[in-house]
């Protein structure tokens, strides 16, 4: 066995394997902020008509085209209005696009409109479109926009900067560094291994993640050269790299416990806690990584690379597990082993005691979790796909301020979601007059003046009547699309709701291909893991059942805001935005399905002893029952602290993370997996012979009936 030489030879090379990844260290530390600075912030679809036309403006006007704008507001004094006042709102208003680069200011001065001021007289407001940041060290102008604009505005006058962006980065809506979220998590985790271990091997799986982490960002650094590696990547490495990694030298460890109890010396000890556990791990990381890479068939540069440096996670995870733990544990293992408060010579009472009460009432047991998904799964038939509202971007601060002077004034927060429509100069105001008659359009402007053409084209800005935020507000900006679609001189529509669009139609229509190719390949492996066709059918099945019922979850709490609120103090979302449900697809896979190969590893082990299901069915949970809650656990703490980063969205994606893991280690594999292992009974493990030929695995008949049946 494959597993069983890499224990051999760890053991034999054992101080030049703690050599190596002693260099592994050094070297990977030094370069951590060299793979950081290299990653990206690009959310672009190549070849989708939205991204295509914001590329131009981006290379035409220098501004606009992949952003949505900033608001910029002047309100005068007490007792003075905008009336009377133009001339030097508009020039404050100019000095923007003179002394700011990169940006194309639409006001009431450029494009002769009076929607640019509010119902009251007392606030004019000016659209400010800005150029993309690649470069995700670079801050947003928004402090820039916010001096210059103080600097230039009327005496006396209360200056506001406000916007989709602004709303996102500022306000109460911030969080915790990366760092301190791998401080958070860490912390979380060696209180969880204290209590799993009571000895100062809690201390190991922690070393083991701070050096697969390390070495999952000497992978990266690499792929960053081959091709642009989003900027989220350096957050799922650092805290699922956290949680992954300390979960599979958890268990390696705590079967190399169980057999030094057993009475084994401690060389015997790692070798078969590496062909046992070890294995599990193997299969468990393969299983990961296959969701993650899943993502590269997406036409989405962005969630490619999500998906590849994404797979790095599970597979340097893997790689230190299965080198790094037997080298300390084949030298000081034993000694680090103190005080041994407690001892694995015999299954968890407790969990032992449940997985009877599953196995004598599994049929109770299954309806229950059933029952409990199903409630979930309902609320998942309700999800909006789209972005997250403004109001929930929020709730304080000078950029959430400006927002509601705005509002109370009349003024709608459709000008947060403007569309642009890039257009011949000489057909920029026949476009306008067309689009003025399509419902769902509050007004559209056609500036003039500075920047406002370049390369023969001018930009048609069309403000909705309300925010594009999800499929049931994006319906606006599908009729000017259908409207302006062969119109003489129009290049195309650009903005945030074409992008919802385009995304939805690239990456969506590519998800039946992307589930096929995830199912396929994790069927395979599980096949060959467990020796059964009936197991890798219901392990996959059953991960798309607590996928939907975690999607469901994130509706009841970020959609309507059934907890948001409280623990967040964010507003309901009234959508999910359009590619964190793929993204938590892929992860949470991958992850769950860790935990599903533990646990039926143990159940197959002990039926290959006993040959009896429901023995082993109970001696399987008995003996990772804990483990599995354990290293459950310690994820779910890992993305509490991804939760604690900046942005709405983060905290979406983590907190459905965590709690889909948490989900999937209570109510699915501690309910429903030990019941219908029971209820199949032998049929667990068939496998035909035509299969079993495919895959290289010994065949295994199916039960006969009992003589009477």
């Amino acid at each position: 066995m494959v597993v069983r030489r890499i224990a051999e030879f760890v053991l034999r090379h054992r101080r030049w394997v703690l050599v190596a990844w002693l260099l592994t260290i050094v070297i990977g530390g030094a370069l951590v902020q060299k793979t950081n600075d290299r990653l990206v912030i690009d959310f672009s679809l190549p070849g989708q008509p939205g991204t295509e036309t914001a590329n131009q403006i981006d290379q035409e006007f220098h501004a606009g085209g992949k952003t949505a704008p900033y608001v910029l507001t002047v309100t005068m004094p007490q007792g003075q209005t905008v009336s009377g006042n133009e001339q030097a709102i508009g020039k404050t208003f100019a000095s923007i696009q003179q002394d700011v680069p990169d940006v194309r200011v639409l006001d009431e001065a450029n494009t002769a409109d009076k929607a640019f001021r509010t119902s009251d007289d007392r606030t004019a407001y000016a659209l400010v479109f800005y150029r993309f940041l690649h470069d995700p060290t670079a801050s947003f102008p928004t402090d820039n926009l916010r001096t210059k604009l103080k600097a230039a505005a009327p005496p006396g006058a209360t200056i506001g900067v406000t916007g989709e962006d602004a709303l996102a980065s500022g306000g109460d809506s911030g969080g915790n560094g990366v760092l301190a979220e791998v401080f958070l998590g860490g912390l979380g985790a060696l209180i969880v291994l204290a209590f799993v271990f009571a000895s100062l091997l809690a201390l190991l799986p922690l070393l083991v993640a701070i050096c697969s982490i390390v070495a999952t960002f000497l992978l990266l650094l690499p792929l960053t050269y081959l091709t642009d590696v989003s900027f989220i990547v350096e957050f799922l490495v650092a805290l699922i790299g956290l949680g992954v990694a300390i979960d599979y030298s958890l268990i390696l460890v705590t079967r190399w416990r169980e057999e030094r109890d057993h009475g084994r010396d401690n060389h015997d000890a790692v070798v078969v806690a590496m062909e046992t556990a070890g294995r599990a791990v193997v299969f468990s990381g393969f299983t990961v990584a296959i969701g993650l890479l899943a993502l590269v068939v997406l036409p989405v540069p962005f969630m490619r690379s999500i998906g590849m440096g994404g797979a790095l996670i599970p597979l340097a995870s893997v790689l230190t597990t299965l080198t790094l733990t037997p080298a300390i544990l084949g030298g000081i293992g034993p000694k680090v082993d103190w005080p041994k408060i407690r001892h694995e010579n015999r299954a968890s009472k407790s969990w032992s005691r449940w997985a009877r009460g599953v196995v004598k009432h599994r049929i109770v047991a299954a309806g229950v979790a059933f029952v409990a998904l199903g409630l979930l799964f309902a609320s998942f038939l309700g999800i909006k796909i789209g972005l997250a509202s403004s109001d929930s971007l929020s709730h304080g601060g000078p950029e959430y301020t400006a927002l509601q002077q705005l509002k109370s004034g009349g003024v709608s927060t459709g000008i947060l979601t403007p569309m642009e429509i890039l257009v011949d100069t000489p057909q920029a105001q026949t476009v306008a007059d067309r689009i003025r008659q399509i419902d769902g359009v509050a007004r559209v402007d056609v500036a003039t003046g500075d920047g406002q053409t370049a390369g023969g084209h001018t930009i048609v800005t069309v403000i909705p009547k309300e925010e594009t935020a999800n499929s049931s507000s994006v319906g606006p900006v599908r009729d000017v699309k259908d409207a302006v679609d062969g119109m003489p001189g129009v290049v195309g529509v650009a903005g945030v709701g074409a992008d919802q669009i385009d995304f939805l139609k690239a990456v969506y229509g590519n998800f039946p291909l992307m589930l096929g190719i995830i199912a396929l390949l994790t069927f395979i492996l599980l096949a060959r893991a467990f020796r059964s066709l009936v197991l890798p059918i219901k392990a996959i099945l059953l991960n798309l059942v607590t996928l939907a019922a975690t999607l469901g979850f994130m509706v009841l709490f970020w959609q309507y805001g059934h907890g948001s609120q409280a623990l967040f103090n964010v507003h309901e979302t009234g959508a999910v935005t359009f590619w964190i449900p793929l993204m938590v697809f892929a992860f949470l896979f991958g992850l769950s399905m860790d935990y599903e190969v533990f646990i039926l590893a143990r159940i197959r082990e002990e039926y290959t002893r006993t040959g009896a299901t429901d023995d082993a069915v109970v001696e399987g949970i008995g003996r990772t029952g804990r483990l599995v809650t354990s290293a459950a656990l310690i994820l779910f703490l890992a993305f509490v602290a991804l939760a604690s980063g900046p942005g709405t969205d983060l905290k979406t994606f983590a907190t459905a993370l965590g709690f889909g893991i948490l989900l999937d280690a209570t109510i699915v594999r501690s309910m429903l997996v030990p019941a219908l292992v029971s209820m199949f009974g032998n049929w667990n493990w068939y496998m035909p012979g035509w299969l079993a030929k495919l895959l290289r695995v010994p065949a295994v008949a199916a039960p006969q009936p009992a003589v009477g049946d």
